[in-house]
């Protein structure tokens, strides 16, 4: 069977260590063109530009814009043909619904699968540290040979038919993880705090002249979105320390529980947005319907 031809991309940049272990892995199974983001795009998901900026690369192309720029040029402006996006490897997990839904890790495989292509996206996690950061100070190779094994032996099947991307995190410091498929799991929160100044008069009431507010002008409001993906942690702060306690809140089948275990977690996802039939809203359709005929 011919090598898959592969697009490999990230969003930590074309010169972040997770990428290169990628790299290295992959092409000893796979014939692997990198189109990556000349700087770092975390948290992209599948934005787009207008226009990018080319430059050549080595490995393929570096290019002055986001992960889903990297795959629209490389399915739709380059010479080459690819049977199958790669994306990682990210130096942080990817995991839980609504960060999923805005990694640019996971946004470079979902723009890949909008356009015909199945698509693998990894991701990094430390058993103890959870975030690999610095990255440097990391050794990515782990995750990228489950990477490699998954592309190999997935291609050599009928998976894609019915999958459109594989997202994937795996630990970098489990010498043997075990594997297991999982779905990814919605638990989310969001908390909002006041951004107070600190030695500014106007921040406990008062005008910035040590007056009184006047009322008749706009004052404007600072305030802080702050992430609460894990029950016991606001942030991005590290949720393993304490994690124990909170172990039998994320059902075993769940990406989340699988990252407590120190395992790697491969979720299948399909991005066919599919119609959800529910007999509450053909009830409103039918009513509102009829109001429009009266």
């Amino acid at each position: 069977m011919q090598s898959p031809r592969v697009l490999l991309t990230n969003d930590d940049g074309i010169d972040a260590p997770g990428i290169e272990a990628l790299y290295r892995e992959l092409r000893t199974v796979a014939d692997v063109t990198v189109i990556a983001p000349d700087e770092n795009q975390s948290g992209m998901g599948r934005t787009r530009n207008g226009a990018v900026t080319l430059r050549d690369h080595e490995w393929g192309y570096r290019l002055a814009g986001t992960p889903a720029d990297c795959v629209a040029f490389g399915l739709g402006g380059s010479d080459a043909e690819f049977d199958a996006v790669v994306s990682g490897i990210n130096d942080s997990p990817n995991l839980g619904n609504y960060v999923v839904g805005r990694s640019g890790t996971v946004g470079a495989g979902i723009e890949a699968s909008f356009l015909g292509t199945p698509a693998i996206a990894v991701s990094a996690y430390h058993s103890e540290d959870f975030h690999c950061h610095p990255g440097e100070a990391y050794d990515f190779t782990r995750p990228a040979v489950v990477a490699r094994n998954l592309l190999e032996r997935v291609w050599e099947t009928a998976v894609f038919d019915d999958v459109d991307l594989l997202n994937v995190n795996a630990p970098v410091d489990v010498d043997a993880p075990s594997l297991r498929l999982t779905h990814v799991l919605a638990d989310y929160a969001q908390s909002v705090e006041d951004v107070v100044v600190e030695d500014d008069p106007a921040a406990d009431g008062g005008s910035a002249d040590g007056g009184p507010d006047d009322e008749s002008e706009v004052t404007d409001r600072d305030v802080r979105l702050v992430d609460q993906t894990w029950p016991h942690v606001v942030g991005f702060g590290n949720p393993m320390p304490g994690i124990d306690e909170h172990r039998e809140r994320y059902p075993a089948n769940s990406d989340r529980r699988a990252i407590v275990d120190g395992s790697v977690s491969v979720s299948p996802l399909s991005m066919t947005h599919e119609y959800v039939e529910t007999p509450a809203l053909d009830a409103v359709v039918d009513s509102v319907a009829s109001s429009l005929t009266e």
